[in-house]
């Protein structure tokens, strides 16, 4: 089950208030609430938030909001996953993967997509090295971001603005259901050429 940021901070209360007409106003939550500023252009700043994520305007958002508001992240999205889970086993009696989504702008690349901000009960990187490619070559480096990869598909029966926040994905690889946190997809600072 993919379930969008948006939806959780607004059951989450991570809502606050801006001044619709003052640019600032918006760039005040940004700035306070980011861990580190990246880069600025423009209007436009990159961040890392409190979770590890490298972002634009540390997914401080004004779409799909009243006019004057702002959705900020969840605190925790691995525990709001884990909430959503809760959930649908008590009242389903199901055991399902949950993944709360969010839109990302992606180096080199035009267009948005989304990614995984919160994962539970289900796999953020499967790690293939070691195991042998279609033409039986030992792979070295291919860890695969399956939560970003579910959360993307998911997004295009979701939409930006069709008002659809939860998509059911069918036909994941059961062996990636486990426990596991959305800091599996975060590249450390060691490792990241780009920091």
């Amino acid at each position: 089950v993919v379930v969008t940021q948006k939806i959780v901070s607004k059951a989450e209360g991570r809502l606050v208030n801006v001044d619709p007409d003052d640019p600032l106003s918006h760039k005040a939550v940004v700035e306070s609430e980011a861990v580190r500023i990246v880069r600025r252009r423009g209007d436009l700043i990159i961040t890392e938030t409190e979770h590890g994520f490298i972002c634009a305007n540390n997914g401080v958002d004004l779409s799909n909001v009243q006019r004057g508001q702002a959705a900020l992240l969840p605190k925790d999205s691995d525990r709001s996953a884990r909430r959503v889970r809760d959930i649908i086993r008590a009242r389903l009696g199901v055991e399902v993967g949950v993944i709360v989504s969010d839109t990302f702008g992606r180096p080199w690349r035009k267009g948005l997509t989304d990614v995984a901000i919160g994962v539970a009960g289900i796999a953020g990187v499967v790690d293939l090295r070691g195991t042998p490619d279609a033409l039986g070559r030992t792979m070295q480096v291919t860890e695969v971001a399956v939560a970003d990869e579910l959360a993307s598909a998911a997004e295009l029966v979701m939409g930006k603005s069709s008002g659809i926040p939860v998509a059911i994905v069918r036909g994941a690889d059961a062996t990636w259901f486990r426990d596991a946190s959305v800091r599996e997809l975060i590249r450390p600072a060691n490792e990241d050429l780009f920091r």
